[in-house]
C-alpha cells in the first residue's frame, strides 16, 4: 500500500515520506524539483530558513495550481526572534499557516526551554498545527520534559544502519514518550560509506523482493516507525523512492541482520564522522551569527564614519 499518514501527539498527522530541501539545494531556486516531486507523488515538503530556499517552495506549491489541504509543509527555526522568523517563513512560502515548525537544531548558546516556549507561543497563535525539534539528543529533550512543556511531535535526526546502534536508546526515548522519529541521511550506506558490512544484508533483502538496495534501506527506516526525509533531481529515482510504500515490509530476520550489520562497522570511521557532523553542525549557528554581528557593528562604524561603499562590495 502507498505510504501512509502516521499520527502525531497533538492529533495531526504527518506524511510518512517527505520531500527535503536541504543538502546541496541550500540556497538554489529549486521550484522546479519541487514541483517534480509533487508530480511525481510527494505531498509533504520539508525546508528551513537556513537553507534559504523558503521561497522556492512557495512558487512550486503556486504553479501546481492544488489545493492548500492537498500539501503538508515542514520549515525550520535556525536563528533570531522566533516570533519574526516564523512570519518571515510563513510570508517566504506564501502560507498562512505551517504544518509543522521545528527548532533546527540545539543551540549552545540559547535557553532552549525559552526557545520552545516560544514555539509554544506559534502554535497557540495557530501560526502552525504542530511543533518539534531537529538534531535533540535524550539531555536536549529532557529539557523539555523536566519543563512541564508540551512534548515534541517529532525529532528529526539523521539515521542509517551504521549510527543506529548509536541512536537507539534516542528512538526508544522517542517510543516511550509519544515522539516521531523523521530521518534524514538514511542513504548513507550507499552514497557516503559504500562497500561495508550493511551492504550484504540490503543485497540479499534486495534480491529476495526483487527492489534495489535503496529501496531495502527505505524499507528499513519504515520498519523503524520514521518518517522518511530525502531528495533527488532524478524523477526516476523520486519513483523508487515512493514504490517503497507499495512494497511488502522486510522480515524480522533481515531487519535484524542490517542492524547487526551496521553495528559492526565501520565502526570507526562512521562514529567519528557522526559525532564531527553533529558537533559542527551544532557550532555552525554561533559562528554564523558571531560573522553577521561583526559584520553589522562594521557597516554601523562605516555609516557613521559617512564612507560610503558600493553595496557590490559585499556581495558574496
Amino acid at each position: 500500500m502507498p505510504f501512509e499518514e502516521i499520527s502525531l501527539n497533538d492529533g495531526n498527522k504527518i506524511p510518512a515520506i517527505a520531500f527535503g530541501t536541504g543538502s546541496v539545494n541550500k540556497g538554489k531556486d529549486i521550484h522546479a524539483y519541487i514541483e517534480q516531486a509533487i508530480d511525481a507523488g510527494f505531498s509533504h515538503v520539508d525546508t528551513a530558513q537556513y537553507y534559504g530556499n523558503e521561497s522556492s517552495v512557495s512558487t512550486a506549491l503556486r504553479e501546481t495550481g492544488l489545493a492548500r489541504s492537498e500539501f503538508f509543509i515542514t520549515t525550520k527555526y535556525a536563528s533570531g526572534d522566533v516570533q519574526e522568523e516564523v512570519r518571515n517563513s510563513l510570508e517566504k512560502l506564501g502560507l498562512k499557516q505551517l504544518d509543522l515548525y521545528l527548532i533546527h537544531f540545539p543551540d549552545p548558546t540559547k535557553d532552549t526551554v525559552k526557545t520552545w516556549k516560544e514555539f509554544e507561543k506559534v502554535k497557540e497563535a495557530g501560526l502552525s498545527k504542530s511543533i518539534g525539534v531537529s538534531n535533540f539528543t535524550i539531555p536536549d529533550l529532557e529539557k523539555l520534559a523536566k519543563s512541564g512543556l508540551t512534548v515534541p511531535a517529532v525529532n528529526q535526526i539523521r539515521l542509517h544502519p551504521y549510527n543506529y546502534t548509536q541512536h537507539k536508546s534516542l528512538l526508544e526515548y522517542h517510543a516511550q514518550h509519544g515522539i516521531i522519529t523523521e530521518a534524514y541521511g538514511s542513504l548513507s550506506p550507499i552514497t557516503t560509506y559504500p562497500n561495508g558490512p550493511v551492504d550484504a544484508p540490503l543485497k540479499k533483502a534486495a534480491s529476495r523482493l526483487g527492489i534495489t538496495p535503496t529501496q531495502v534501506v527505505f524499507a528499513w527506516v519504515k520498519a523503524k516507525g520514521a518518517v522518511i526525509v530525502t531528495t533527488s533531481s532524478s524523477r526516476q529515482h523520486l519513483e523508487e523512492y515512493l514504490a517503497v510504500g507499495d512494497l511488502s515490509p522486510l522480515t524480522q530476520e533481515e531487519i535484524q541482520a542490517i542492524d547487526e550489520a551496521g553495528a559492526n562497522g565501520p565502526p570507526t570511521r562512521v562514529s567519528i564522522l557522526d559525532k564531527c557532523w553533529f558537533a559542527c553542525r551544532q557550532w555552525l549557528w554561533v559562528v554564523e551569527f558571531l560573522f553577521l554581528l561583526a559584520l553589522g557593528v562594521n557597516l554601523m562604524r562605516i555609516a557613521g564614519n559617512n564612507v560610503f561603499y558600493s553595496t557590490a562590495s559585499f556581495e558574496e
